[in-house]
């Protein structure tokens, strides 16, 4: 990237960190990367994200849907998402692209949660997220953000997140065995499982599963499949994949369902994705 310096440190062993660092012409941020407890692994898809930001303009981002209940806690000024001002919020799946935005500072936490990790953690069914972002302080009588905020280091940051995490998690109501079941083989299977053959793996009908199965994920099977199915196809797009291998990979039909999806979930053909992907120029995110 010729036009930022990126420099990734491993920090020491025991805070499992790794810092990125970019400065352009438009100013400086800075990634941190944390492995959360073990305990929490099965609940957190790609680990704790400690982020910082300092840029000489506003900043516009497309978040475009993934299989992961966001988790925000704000540790700057407040975010606009989609024109509602956030702070420290938890987002719901999504089947719509949202536009983030804010005036160049920022800093924060994130932690992108399986749904069956939120519904446990959040204690609350996934449903009730769907295609929402809440603040935080209306799901959980918590003062977290507070209480990061006053903490002087990412490890201090990630390690205040696990306890409080693990706590709840002591608390939590264990997810319905057949929900956990076919959630575990859509995600491994990247969306490419047909539903069909899921119910006879766990004899029940279409309807039985989609309805448990909708309230505590959050969507139903076929609806969250789609969601998957988009996610890698974004991520090897992102890669440099060309879309009609793409299209094979992920199993769409044929490159037109392809395209048809990707203005449908990302409001921009695959070509045009790719491109806002590798030309963003504050280190994350896709253009908007």
């Amino acid at each position: 990237m010729p036009w930022a310096r990126l420099v990734a440190t491993a920090l020491p062993r025991d805070t499992a960190a790794v810092v990125l660092r970019g400065q352009t012409e438009r100013g400086s941020w800075e990634l941190v990367h944390g492995d959360p407890h073990p305990l929490l692994r099965p609940y957190v898809r790609g680990g704790y994200e400690g982020y910082h930001q300092a840029m000489r303009a506003p900043v516009r981002r497309l978040e475009v849907p993934h299989a992961g209940i966001v988790l925000i806690i704000g540790l700057g000024p407040a975010i606009d998402v989609d024109g509602a001002a956030h702070t420290s919020f938890v987002a719901g799946l999504h089947d719509c692209p949202v536009v983030v935005s804010d005036d160049g500072r920022q800093a924060g936490l994130q932690a992108n949660l399986t749904p069956l990790g939120a519904r446990m953690l959040l204690g609350i069914p996934m449903r009730e997220l769907t295609g929402q972002t809440v603040a935080l302080d209306d799901l959980l009588d918590d003062e977290l953000s507070e209480q990061l905020s006053e903490l002087a280091d990412w490890r201090a940051r990630f390690a205040a997140l696990d306890g409080f995490l693990l706590r709840r998690l002591c608390e939590a109501r264990w997810p319905r065995p057949d929900v956990a079941y076919a959630w575990s083989r859509l995600e491994a299977a990247s969306g490419r499982l047909p539903i069909a053959q899921l119910c006879r793996e766990l004899g029940c009908s279409a309807r039985h599963l989609s309805a448990r199965f909708g309230a505590e994920v959050g969507m139903t099977p076929k609806a969250f499949s789609r969601v998957l199915r988009f996610e890698r196809a974004a991520a090897l797009l992102a890669d440099g994949a060309p879309p009609a291998e793409v299209s094979a990979i992920c199993g769409f039909s044929d490159q037109p369902h392809l395209n048809r999806e990707f203005r449908a979930l990302a409001g921009r053909a695959p070509g045009t994705f790719a491109a806002s992907v590798i030309n963003v120029q504050d280190g994350v995110g896709v253009a908007a």
